[in-house]
């Protein structure tokens, strides 16, 4: 499917909103946000993931009936799932939209659910791509997890950056390694079930593995294939391919 082309000024109104909030917390980004109106309307997307919860309970601290989009590829840990009800449930979140890929495309390209084993890229484009930009439209902005640190084309992202059609908001850019751990300690955060049985990333159940001590904590994401990222996140109106997807 074409990309829409990139809304004029958007990438002017990401300059700014930076300048603005360039020296505020996390908290104080993801708040401000949710309320400027030179941001419009936000949703967050949340995959539930490993480190997930930290950014879900600021969101809820901030305002509990922000639309989460929760994205169901039918091909993820059962752990996965019911962690999703239990954060949702904890954390009071009011607006959760669990969005699943489109019944008729699955039939027509992936009726057997194995397309993952002859192409991961296109696996991904129809099981999360495609839904997730149906389920954002309509939306001027919607908030990530992704940080500075996880490296590529991240390590000089700011808080708000143009997406092609809409602003992406990335509250937690400046946070370090560490922070993440500390801020779910320190708030008697749940953590996803299979963190403890060697997954620090997790995607689909197919394309995830454990990690063995002293690997890096993306080595069990699309085990012995070039491919990092899903697809979600573009840079330049091009799919990106380095660093961690949030």
């Amino acid at each position: 499917m074409p990309l829409e082309a990139p809304i004029p000024n958007l990438e002017e109104r990401a300059n700014a909103l930076n300048d603005r909030y360039r020296h505020h917390s996390a908290h104080s980004v993801l708040e401000r946000a949710l309320t400027d109106p030179q941001v419009g309307s936000v949703a967050m997307v949340s995959s539930f993931g490993a480190e997930s919860v930290a950014l879900l309970h600021m969101v809820a601290r901030v305002d509990r009936s922000t639309p989460v989009i929760f994205l169901d590829t039918q091909m993820l840990f059962s752990e996965t799932l019911d962690y999703q009800i239990e954060v949702s449930e904890k954390l009071g979140l009011t607006d959760v939209r669990v969005i699943r890929p489109d019944a008729e495309a699955l039939f027509h390209g992936d009726p057997d659910n194995i397309l993952h084993l002859a192409d991961t890229d296109a696996c991904c484009e129809l099981r999360k791509v495609q839904p997730l930009e149906k389920a954002l439209e309509g939306f001027d902005a919607w908030i990530t997890g992704r940080k500075r640190f996880q490296g590529g084309k991240r390590a000089d992202m700011e808080f708000f950056e143009p997406d092609r059609v809409r602003l992406k908001i990335n509250p937690l850019a400046h946070w370090a390694p560490g922070d993440v751990g500390d801020y779910m300690i320190n708030n008697r955060l749940p953590r996803h079930p299979l963190v403890a049985k060697g997954f620090p990333s997790i995607g689909c159940a197919p394309c995830t593995s454990a990690v063995k001590p002293g690997e890096d904590p993306r080595a069990g994401r699309w085990r012995g294939e070039e491919k990092v990222e899903c697809g979600i996140h573009f840079v330049d109106g091009k799919m990106v391919r380095v660093g961690a997807p949030s």
